[in-house]
Order: C-alpha cells, then structure tokens, then sequence
C-alpha cells in the first residue's frame, strides 16, 4: 500500500491539529493533572499553579473542546469539580507514552 502526498499531509494536518487542541503548557498542565481524578477548582489551583484567570479561561476551552466535564454542587459553599470527560480519559496513554519518551531521552 502506498501513501500518496494527500495522505501524508492529511496525518501531519491531524497530528498538528491534534497538538492545537491540547498542546499549550496550560491546558496539558490541567489535563495531567486530573488523571488523577476529579476536583475542585481550588484543589487545581494549587496543584497547577495557575492563576485564578488562567484556569478558568484554560478549563472553559478545555470543557468546550469535550475534554473536561464540570459538575456542581448547589451546597453552601456551593462547590464546582471538575473531572475528565471519556474524551479526557482517551488521553491516559498518550501522557504514559510521552512520561516513558521523557524518562529515556530528557
């Protein structure tokens, strides 16, 4: 089977495409860090170190792109968490591969 150019650029269109979507440090920061699970805005806040304004802008792109799912509990204090969507999830091993590409060659 041969790939003709059409071919070729079509994947490096869809991994370029692909990176556009998740590849700024931001939203790959949050990204990883809910792997671990589901939390609230506070909890990524610290553990992203990033600002107030950053997260919110990077999980409404993220939620808008179908990676994060946001669910809110209307008790005082009322409390937003955020976890991964089955899209979100998709990503689990993409993350391990680039942690063992890391540990080899970084």
């Amino acid at each position: 089977m041969s790939s003709t150019s059409a071919d070729t650029e079509k994947g490096v269109c869809s991994v370029v495409e692909s990176f556009e979507q998740i590849g700024s440090q931001w939203r790959l920061v949050v990204l990883h860090d809910l792997q671990e699970g589901e939390k609230r805005f506070n909890e990524l806040k610290r553990s992203t170190g990033a600002s107030s304004r950053t997260l919110s802008r990077v999980l409404d792109d993220l939620g808008d792109m179908g990676f994060v799912s946001r669910r809110a509990e209307a008790d005082a204090p009322i409390a937003t968490y955020y976890s991964l969507s089955e899209k979100g999830h998709s990503l689990s091993p993409v993350f391990e591969e680039i942690g063992t590409w890391a540990e080899e060659w970084l």
